[in-house]
């Protein structure tokens, strides 16, 4: 399996009791699908899996399967602690027959790259799908390195890509020199020229679910085209998004920009609150501007 693309890592909309809204999450992945995004990424951060009950995780992934059908690629997140409990998410992907599965490091516990191989193996064991690795030492507090890289290429044929969210250009540089049977895909949004420069064919991307076509027009320009002078305006044009969602309140906004655009997605689950009004405001300015910038880019106005 190859990942070229856009693939957005969906949101959960949640009801006003703070149960799991399922009509509301339905309607996101329909959204998606029609605005023509080449994958959903479902238990991502941005979907608060972290925040989910094992029985929630499976049912969302579970809809998912039969709301999205054949139409995108489908995604399942294993992200856990244990490793037991990221083997029965690898299962159920199984089961559901998903396109692939999203593999990271354990939070918290701090493997050392052997064990985190180890980690990724017994999942990868579990599903024989193909894998996309999640390197994000931000949240994860270890990074996946060189050992741990040769350690599950050798052992298995299913690792396709990598989610590289380090956001270190070394990391990034190594990755692409070094080990160039890992599908490059952006995880850091304000490296997303670089990453395609350096040869990503895909960029899972939060802003996606509210900016589908946007982002899809940097893709478009980059990886497609190769037009990197349209694409460096693109992302300039981007860039002050990037900048709103990197200031400490990413998953609220954008749920908040998913309400901008039509969708229902409710709030967010303790310890996270929701955007204060001017927040909000400052957030539909930037919305606003970022679309009428690249779509006179596209358009060939600008």
């Amino acid at each position: 399996m190859k990942f070229e693309g856009i693939y957005t890592p969906a949101i959960t909309p949640l009801a006003a009791d703070g149960t799991i809204d399922n009509t509301a999450f339905a309607e996101v992945l329909e959204y998606l699908v029609e605005q023509g995004v080449h994958g959903i990424i479902i238990a991502g951060s941005t979907g608060e899996y972290y925040a989910h009950t094992t029985q929630e995780r499976l049912a969302l992934a579970k809809l998912a399967r039969e709301v999205i059908g054949t139409r995108t690629q489908l995604i399942i997140g294993t992200g856990a602690i244990r490793t037991e409990e990221s083997v029965e998410y690898a299962r159920l992907a199984k089961d559901i027959k998903a396109d692939a599965i999203l593999v990271g490091t354990p939070p918290y516990a701090l493997p050392t790259e052997r064990e985190n191989a180890a980690h990724a193996l017994a999942i990868d064991a579990a599903a024989g799908l193909p894998i996309m690795l999640y390197n994000y030492p931000g949240r994860m507090g270890m990074s996946m390195g060189r050992e741990f890289f040769e350690t599950v290429t050798r052992e298995s044929k299913n690792v396709a890509a990598i989610k590289e969210s380090s956001g270190q250009t070394n990391q990034l540089h190594m990755l692409a020199r070094d080990f160039p049977q890992i599908g490059l895909s952006c995880g850091w949004d304000d490296q997303a020229l670089e990453f395609f420069a350096w040869g990503a064919r895909s960029w899972v991307c939060a802003g996606s679910n509210f900016l589908p076509r946007e982002h899809i027009a940097l893709y478009q320009a980059c990886a497609v085209e190769k037009d990197f002078d349209k694409g460096r305006r693109i992302m300039a044009a981007m860039l002050p998004l990037m900048d709103y969602l990197e200031g400490g309140k990413f998953v609220q906004a954008i749920k908040h920009g998913c309400a901008l655009a039509g969708l229902r997605p409710g709030g967010v689950r303790a310890p996270l609150q929701g955007l204060e009004e001017s927040e909000q405001q400052a957030l539909q300015a930037v919305v606003a501007k970022l679309k009428s910038d690249v779509a006179a880019i596209v358009g060939g106005t600008a």
